[in-house]
């Protein structure tokens, strides 16, 4: 075909847009598809939290790559704003995990020692100072514990400037085409949609989420990603709203500058089922009551609901297939994939380009499945 590219990213959520948006930065011709329109998936549900300290494993792999692509989010705002022009909220405004009760006290009392001690600026705040630091929260709070260097991003503005950046550096999107398979010529790849059209390219990036298996992928790792429903609420806040992300027991909330905060997630094995139930949000209205009693005077908004890509393991799939030359995997990031989005792109940006995945640790590669049979 004379309108061949380099690259075809199949899926245009925030880790396909990442990817579309640095591929063709670097010069790469790129073409993305979507079953759907651009962030339509888990993107839109999520609330774009950027806490590897909270939200990953106290170490290990993740964790590493977690801090690594915090650290690189300064700079990848500030590329995306400039190649798109559209401005993007992002702020690191600190998380505040609250402690509900003496023994959650002893544990983040814990986890701060452990953090400082690892060199990431943590303090516990004493039951006394809460009210004072963050004046949303009730008197009876038994403390907390406040990370500085973390923040969040507003998701879809995101990937909408992520579009817009891939856009003018000449990558085609293509969304309402979903595809189906995935084919290997004798020199070139080919995906093939669902109503038998077919496009050829050099690479062919797989960003589906939650949907990798419906690609047909024989390969352990192809098999190895379900859907994890997580159900999010937006609401409109009376008055000044917190000023951090608030991390508490059952749920979290994310102040946005316009007033509004999000409150998430439920996180429910009910395969790819995307409805809102009354269940999920009454469970997040009540958690969120609970941790602010603010809440209650707060406007409902709006429920989102997104399906969150697990992989049998817990950990984002990211590297070359091992069934099929120029095929690359990167999905299965789970509740982390706003979070993970910078160091993602740039992992499979320099090994489909330097043929180089030094940046990919073996944790992630999709090797790892082969001898557990995907899960």
């Amino acid at each position: 075909m004379s309108d061949a590219a380099d690259v075809i990213i199949v899926g245009a959520g925030i880790i396909g847009c990442s990817i579309a948006h640095r591929l063709a930065r670097r010069g790469a011709r790129v073409r993305m598809f979507d079953a759907r329109t651009v962030g339509a998936g888990a993107t839109q549900a999520s609330a774009g939290v950027l806490a590897p300290h909270i939200e990953a494993p106290l170490t290990g792999p993740l964790l590493d790559l977690a801090v690594r692509s915090l650290s690189s989010y300064d700079a990848f705002i500030s590329d995306v704003r400039q190649d798109s022009g559209v401005d993007v909220e992002y702020r690191l405004c600190g998380t505040l995990e609250v402690a509900g009760d003496p023994d959650a006290a002893d544990m983040l009392r814990a986890a701060a020692g452990r953090l400082a001690a690892a060199g990431v600026a943590a303090e516990w705040i004493d039951p006394s100072n809460v009210a004072e630091l963050e004046p949303a929260l009730p008197d009876d709070t038994s403390g907390a514990l406040l990370i500085p260097s973390h923040g969040y991003v507003a998701a879809s503005q995101l990937t909408e400037a992520l579009t817009w950046g891939a856009l003018r550096h000449g990558t085609e999107i293509e969304t309402g085409r979903r595809i189906v398979a995935i084919r290997q010529g004798p020199t070139h790849l080919e995906v093939v949609s669902q109503d038998g059209d077919a496009w050829r390219a050099d690479h062919i990036v797989v960003a589906t989420g939650s949907w990798l298996t419906q690609l047909g992928l024989t390969e352990p790792a192809g098999r190895a990603v379900k859907p994890v429903r997580g159900q999010l609420l937006r609401i409109q806040w009376d008055g000044a709203p917190p000023q951090r992300v608030i991390w508490g027991s059952d749920c979290y909330v994310v102040p946005w500058q316009d007033g509004s905060v999000l409150v998430g997630a439920t996180v429910e094995d009910v395969g790819f089922d995307e409805r809102a139930t009354t269940a999920g949000v009454r469970d997040l209205l009540d958690a969120v009551c609970t941790l602010l009693p603010g809440a209650w005077r707060s406007t409902f908004r709006e429920a989102r609901v997104g399906l969150r890509p697990a992989s049998s393991d817990g950990l984002p799939i990211i590297g070359p297939s091992t069934g099929t030359r120029g095929v690359t995997f990167a999905t299965g990031h789970y509740r982390n994939g706003v979070l993970l989005a910078p160091i993602t792109a740039e992992i499979v940006a320099g090994g489909i380009l330097t043929g180089a995945w030094d940046g990919a640790p073996s944790a992630f590669q999709p090797a790892r499945f082969e001898h557990r049979g995907g899960g």
